[in-house]
């Protein structure tokens, strides 16, 4: 048995973020589950809602016209433009970070009794 089967209301998982809109730098959401995984948007409920086929072809057609252009604008407001630092440095705190094998013990020194 699902749980969509109990209750009706959906469940979205989303990760809350700075994100940088115009001028100033708001808060955000970014989905871990749904259409949208991965995408920051400004509502949870946005990660399940419908994707608009329109949109989504105008702007596969605009990024294999200018996707160059649009990367090498981004690249440099990423590195210059003080707002977008200040949203990386926001944001560096809520980054995923993969779990890694604890070492107790180091092999610096083999034969070193423990």
């Amino acid at each position: 048995m699902r749980i969509n089967e109990v209750d009706d209301t959906e469940i979205f998982e989303a990760r809350l973020v700075w994100r940088k809109m115009g001028k100033t730098v708001k808060r955000a959401v970014r989905c871990t589950s749904g259409r949208r995984k991965g995408r920051v948007v400004s509502k949870p409920s946005q990660c399940g809602a419908p994707i608009d086929f329109k949109k989504r072809l105008t702007l596969k057609k605009t990024k294999a016209r200018m996707g160059a252009r649009i990367a090498r604008k981004a690249r440099r407001a990423k590195k210059y433009n003080p707002l977008s630092r200040r949203v990386a440095s926001l944001n560096k705190s809520v980054r995923f970070k993969p779990k890694r094998k604890n070492k107790s013990t180091s092999n610096r020194f083999p034969n070193r009794k423990k």
